[in-house]
């Protein structure tokens, strides 16, 4: 399939993830920026919906954003493969470095070792664990956050 129809469709997916299956997505928005076979970068954007009581953003909504790009690559690589995942997380540690104070932008680099993850997946028929980093950064470029995911995918 043609990238920048995959990145579309993704995108897609990601909509109707928030719309009809996991509506904290839907709540927060996260946009999707960029996607290749080695990084995910999303956005949410600082608003209302997105704050806490000291005018940053609320850990639930980095969290949303943390989890969208550690995963998002396992759509990527099923999709790319002809494959349906069975998909979810398997724990979290964060470290925040400094308030975000503004929109947020969500980076992971780890698509190799997804689709390592998912491609062992095929081969064993089992469900494979694989821890990925995503860093937050705040619209100076300043990082704020770091997150390690541990993402556990099955394909059928």
């Amino acid at each position: 399939m043609d990238k920048d129809k995959l990145f579309k469709k993704i995108k897609w997916q990601l909509f109707l993830l928030g719309r009809f299956k996991i509506p904290m997505l839907g709540y927060t928005a996260p946009k999707l920026i960029e996607l290749n076979n080695n990084k995910a970068k999303v956005k949410i954007k600082l608003k209302r919906r997105t704050k806490n009581h000291l005018n940053s953003m609320y850990f639930g909504a980095l969290a949303v954003g943390a989890d969208v790009a550690g995963g998002i690559h396992a759509f990527y690589f099923a999709n790319m493969h002809n494959k349906k995942v069975s998909f979810a997380f398997k724990g979290m540690s964060c470290e925040f470095i400094k308030r975000a104070e503004s929109d947020c932008t969500f980076i992971s680099e780890d698509g190799k070792k997804v689709e390592a993850a998912i491609l062992k997946s095929i081969a064993t028929g089992d469900r494979v664990n694989e821890t990925t980093k995503v860093e937050v950064y705040n619209a100076e470029n300043e990082l704020v956050a770091t997150f390690e995911m541990i993402v556990s995918v099955k394909c059928k």
